[in-house]
C-alpha cells in the first residue's frame, strides 16, 4: 500500500489499470479510449501503463470506444473505458448494447454538464440520462472513494450473479482535478482481490455462434426479466464484495447508502457525490446548536436503494433532497426516486432542491438556505432552484 497525493482522474486510471493487469493470466484486458474534458487524464494514465497482456485502443469517437469494450468483453477480456458529458451522449447506443449483452464493462464517468450551451463543470445529467439502462451506477464523494470504488466495480460487474456493466461517477473538477493524499492499491493486492474475469457467454472460435440476433416478443420479455433479476442481486453482491475489500486492503469502502446522524433526525437531507461533504459540515454546525438534522448519502443510485431509504427515513417528519441534475419538466432525478420510495409515508413532507446544477458552487450558505426552507414548509411543492443569478 502506498500513500500518494493524486487527483481523482489519477486515482481512477490507477485502479482501472491495475484491474486490467490483474487479468493477465486469463484473457487479458482492453481499454477503448477517446479524450474529452474533464476525463482525458484517466485514459492518458491507462495508455501509459505497461500492461503484460492488455491493449489500449485509441479510436475516433466515444461510441467507438464503447464498441471496442463490447467486442473485447464478448471475447472474454476485462474491459473498461472512461467518458463524460456529450461524449456519453454520443456513446448512448453502445451504452445500451453493453447492458443488454450482459457485459461486465466498467466505465469511469466524470460528471460534466451536457451542452449546449457548452459548460465543463460538474452536473450529473450525463450519467443519469442512462438511469433506465441496465447499468449499475455508483457516485463517489472523495478521491479515496473513487480509487476504491473503481476496484469494487469490477468485482460486482463480473460476479456471475450480476454480469452487468458499472459506472463509477465523480464530480468533474471537484474530484477529477483536485488532489488529495490517499492510499493507492498495489498490484499484488488487486491480484488477490480480483479473480480472473469470466464472461460465460464469450465467443468461442471452436464453437461459433451468433449473439443478439432477432428475437420474438416472448424471448425479449424473458431477457428483460433476466436483467431485472440480475439487478435485484446487485445490493447483496455489492455488500459481499465490499466486505472482501476490507479483508484485502484493510480499509472500508463506503456503502450503497451512508447515514449521518439519521437515527434521531427530524429533518433529513438526502445527497450524493461531493455535495455530501458540504452538507455534513453544515449538519455538524447545526447539531452543535441542538437541531435534529441528519443526512443520507446515496452512493448506489441504480439499482435504487428504496428499502434502505424507507428504513432510514422512518423517524423523520421532513426530507429534503439535493440534486445536482435536472430532468426537464419534473425536477431533480434523485428527488423523484426518493419520493417514489417514500410514497407509503403519506404524512412525510419530501421536498426537492436543485443545487449545483450546471456546476454552480454548493456553498455552506446554499445548504443553510435549503435547510431553512425545509424547516418552514407546510407542504411540498415544485423543486426549488438555488444559486440562480439573472
Amino acid at each position: 500500500m502506498s500513500t500518494k497525493l493524486v487527483t481523482g482522474n489519477h486515482a481512477a486510471g490507477h485502479s482501472m489499470a491495475l484491474a486490467g493487469e490483474a487479468n493477465r493470466t486469463a484473457r487479458g484486458s482492453v481499454c477503448g479510449i477517446y479524450p474529452i474534458t474533464p476525463q482525458t487524464e484517466i485514459v492518458e494514465y491507462v495508455a501509459r501503463f505497461p500492461f503484460s497482456r492488455g491493449r489500449v485502443i485509441p479510436v475516433v469517437s466515444e461510441n467507438s470506444a464503447m464498441g471496442v469494450c463490447i467486442g473485447a468483453s464478448l471475447n472474454g477480456a476485462r474491459s473498461f473505458t472512461a467518458s463524460s458529458s456529450n461524449g456519453l451522449a454520443y456513446m448512448a447506443e453502445n451504452v445500451m448494447v453493453a447492458s443488454f449483452y450482459r457485459l461486465p464493462i466498467v466505465m469511469a464517468v466524470v460528471n460534466r454538464t451536457l451542452g449546449p450551451p457548452w459548460n465543463i463543470w460538474a452536473d450529473q445529467g450525463d450519467s443519469l440520462m442512462f438511469r433506465d439502462f441496465a447499468w449499475v451506477q455508483l457516485y463517489c464523494d472523495s478521491i479515496q472513494d473513487v480509487a476504491d470504488t473503481a476496484l469494487l466495480a469490477f468485482r460486482v460487474a463480473e460476479d456471475p450473479r450480476v454480469l452487468l456493466p458499472v459506472m463509477v461517477c465523480m464530480d468533474g473538477f471537484i474530484l477529477s482535478h483536485t488532489s488529495m493524499e490517499i492510499e493507492l492499491a498495489e498490484q499484488d493486492q488487486v491480484d488477490r482481490y480480483l479473480p480472473q474475469c469470466d464472461v460465460p457467454h464469450h465467443l468461442d472460435n471452436a464453437h461459433p455462434f451468433t449473439t443478439a440476433g432477432m428475437t420474438m416478443p416472448d424471448e425479449t420479455l424473458a431477457h428483460r426479466v433476466d436483467l431485472a433479476e440480475a439487478m435485484a442481486q446487485v445490493p447483496g453482491v455489492f455488500e459481499e464484495h465490499r466486505a472482501r475489500f476490507h479483508d484485502v486492503f484493510g480499509r472500508e469502502v463506503s456503502g450503497a447508502v451512508t447515514a449521518y446522524f439519521a437515527e434521531d433526525a427530524d429533518h433529513l437531507f438526502i445527497t450524493s457525490s461531493t455535495i455530501s461533504t458540504t452538507v455534513r459540515d453544515v449538519i455538524d454546525e447545526r447539531r452543535a446548536r441542538g437541531e435534529r438534522v441528519g443526512m443520507i448519502r446515496i452512493k448506489m443510485f441504480h439499482p435504487f436503494p428504496a428499502a434502505d431509504i424507507r428504513q432510514l427515513c422512518a423517524g423523520a417528519s421532513r426530507v429534503g433532497v439535493l440534486d445536482r441534475n435536472y430532468a426537464a419538466g419534473s425536477g431533480g432525478i434523485f428527488w423523484k426516486e426518493v419520493s417514489m420510495a417514500l410514497q407509503p409515508r403519506g404524512d412525510l413532507l419530501v421536498q426537492g432542491y436543485l443545487t449545483g446544477v450546471g456546476g454552480v458552487d454548493v456553498l455552506p450558505a446554499t445548504v443553510h438556505e435549503v435547510m431553512n426552507d425545509l424547516a418552514t414548509r407546510e407542504t411540498a411543492g415544485d423543486a426549488v432552484w438555488t444559486g440562480v443569478k439573472r
